[in-house]
This record gives structure tokens, sequence and C-alpha cells, in this order.
């Protein structure tokens, strides 16, 4: 019988290398052994005994982290789903790896070629889902999967060769590699669906999965290149201490969870029977959150987007601001950038459109217009006597 090994997209017909055969026999994964095996071997040291290949416990320290990551709060229900989705693929994928090299289950190979694809835009979108509106997320769903779908029924055809499954897989990992990258560097605020105080936890996930996508690209392409050479011991030995690792990783994971989940969003206690108060804290918590953060920068800071942070509905962070203030919110976050903006004309040579732009505005008109109503004068009126 043909014993075929594949990791990624790579396969190895064993019956046409006996070298490899000999190589990887006894060499399956790392075994934890117990007594009475159907997979063990016996030797001159005793009885059989029971084998479970090391992506086995992967699989199942996977599907632990898959359930605690779906109780989590993270600010929005499809977050924690598309990330357990992730655990469980993961999970699969151990399974699938441990059926085939601890048990030589070959009949889910097909299956084996067709996660990884999947990897990359489930994790993607994630985190995306804590960045972005309901019907955006719903398109880049549709976008990202559906890609992985086409793939996947491409790869497969009968004419095309696991080279190009290679390179499918490389070519996703690179791709979400650089779009988690890219959305780690907007930072916290950028999470604005997120719950507000592990913004900045989710930020360091985001980087450590742009990380292991980055491992587990380096892995499949030495086990592969280990395979091609004819090296199979060694690429098993990459497998299993690959299985350690994510083990290792997966038990760290478990540890810190139960400090998220016993996390609860920010909130300020406000005695019902006094509004005025209520009120003063909720532009106090606004206050609070503008200055740390500089979110009144960004041009594209809206209503919702702030009250979404401060986890209010829009109509109480309005009136609580508009009852403390005396203004509206457009008016209150414009009071930040013109401060910004006259710590600028006072302190640079930059242009005013240069330090418009830095301050948050984004029309001439509105900048000038806000600027007089503030200092009763134009900007550049402002720097000749401040200077």
């Amino acid at each position: 019988m043909s014993h075929v090994l594949s990791w990624g997209g790579d396969d190895i017909d064993l019956a046409h290398d006996p070298n490899q055969n000999n190589a990887l026999r006894g060499q399956t994964l790392s075994c934890i052994t117990f007594q009475d095996s159907p997979c063990a071997k016996e030797d001159k040291l005793g009885p059989q005994m029971t084998s479970i290949p090391l992506p086995i416990l992967s699989a199942l320290l996977c599907l632990a982290v898959a359930a605690v990551v779906l109780r989590l709060d993270l600010g929005r229900r499809a977050a924690g789903r598309f990330l357990a989705v992730l655990f469980a693929i993961f999970a699969a994928e151990s399974v699938l790896v441990g059926l085939r090299f601890g048990y030589g289950v070959e009949t889910l190979t097909p299956l084996q070629r067709m996660l990884p694809l999947f990897v990359g835009p489930v994790m993607y979108l994630g985190f995306l889902s804590l960045a972005v509106e309901r019907q955006t997320l719903k398109r880049a769903a549709l976008l990202h999967l559906g890609t992985a779908v086409l793939l996947n029924g491409v790869v497969a055809l009968p004419f095309v060769g696991l080279s190009a499954t290679d390179l499918a897989i490389v070519g996703s990992y690179l791709f979400y590699l650089g779009a988690l990258l890219i959305l780690w560097r907007a930072g916290p605020d950028r999470l604005v669906h997120a719950r507000l105080d592990i913004a900045p936890h989710l930020t360091r996930w985001m980087l450590s999965a742009a990380g292991l996508l980055a491992v587990i690209l380096l892995m499949d392409t030495a086990i592969a290149l280990s395979f091609a050479v004819g090296e199979g011991t060694r690429a098993a030995r990459m497998i299993s201490y690959g299985s350690m690792v994510l083990i290792a990783v997966l038990l760290i994971t478990l540890a810190s969870l139960p400090s998220l989940m016993a996390a609860r969003p920010v909130a300020v206690s406000r005695p019902r029977e006094d509004p005025e108060g209520d009120a003063a804290q909720i532009a106090t918590d606004a206050r609070d959150l503008l200055t740390r953060t500089g979110l009144y920068l960004d041009p594209d800071l809206s209503v919702q987007r702030l009250a979404r942070r401060l986890h209010l509905p829009e109509r109480r962070l309005s009136a609580a601001i508009n009852q403390i203030e005396g203004v509206n919110v457009s008016q209150f976050v414009n009071g930040f950038r013109l401060a910004h903006a006259a710590d600028l004309l006072r302190g640079s040579d930059d242009s005013v459109a240069r330090i418009m732009a830095q301050s948050g505005f984004l029309t001439r008109s509105n900048f000038y217009r806000e600027f007089t109503r503030v200092y009763g004068m134009s900007p550049a009126s402002y720097r000749r006597p401040a200077r």
C-alpha cells in the first residue's frame, strides 16, 4: 500500500521512497503512551502501549481555548465567534495530522489540504469585526471566505499540481500577515467596537496572531524542504517540536484568558437619583478618554464612535455634553483640536494648513470658523502676537 505524507500541500509517496519510509517509521510525532495500543509498537522492553500523538493533545487544548474564547465579551459577538472558529480549525488540523502520522489514516488527506487556506481569513475577520460596521463586515466575510473557498476549488482540480496548493497557502499566509500588521499599526482606537478596557490587549493579540502566521509559514516551508531533500526524520521531528511549542502556547493562552473573562467594561457608578451628577461623570469620562488617547486628532472621529468607546447610547452622551459643557459633541471635540492647534501655532513654524491637518480638521473653512469662534481671531492673527 502506498502511504503518502502531507504537510500543507506537500505529499511524499513513501512506497516509492523507502529511505523516507524507514526514516519516518517509529518517529510519528512524539507520543504520550498508555497500556494496550492499536497504534503502538512492541519492542524488547515490554508489552504494547497506547500512543497518543502530540497533535491530538494539541487539538484538545485548541478546543478548550475555542470554548473559552466563545464566552469572552470582546465587544461584539462576531469577534469571539471568528476566533473560536480559528481555534477549531487548528484543532481539526492537529487531529488530521495526528491521525495520519500517528495512526496511518489517509482518507482525510483532502480535508487537511483545504483547512490552511481558511486560517488567515478567519483570523483576520476576527479582529476586523471589531473595527468596521456590520454591513462592511458582512461584505468582507463574503469576500475573504469566498476567496478561500474558490482557491480550494481550484487547487482541488485534477490537473492542478501540489505546488499550486503550496503557493496558494504561502500567498494566503503572507497576505493576511500583512493585513493584520496594517490593522495592528492603527492601534487600539481602530477597534471601535471593542470593549474599551481590553482594546490594548486585543492589539497585542493581533501582533501575536501575525507572529503565529509567520511561524506557521516558516515551519511549513522548512518541513516541505526537508521532505524534498529526503530528510523525513528531520521533518517528523519538526512536526513533533512544533506540536510541543503549540501546546506550550495554548497552555499559556488558557492561563491568561480567565483574567479577560473576569474583566468588565469600564463603568462608573452613576446614581439614578442625581441626573446632573450622572451627566457630569459622563462628560468627565469623555474628557479623560480624549485626553488620554488623543482620539480627537482623528478627523474621522464621530459621535457614534465616541459613544461606543464610552459604552453609552449616542443620545445619552450628547445630552450630557450639552448639559455640562453647553455645546454639542462636535464642538466639544473641536475644543481639544483647537487647543492642540493653538499650541502648534505658538510653538512651531509649520504652515497653518499643515497645523489644521495635524489637529484633526478636514476643511479650512471649518477650522477658521471654529478657531475664530473660540479665540476671537484667525489662526494667522493668533500666531503673530504669540510670537
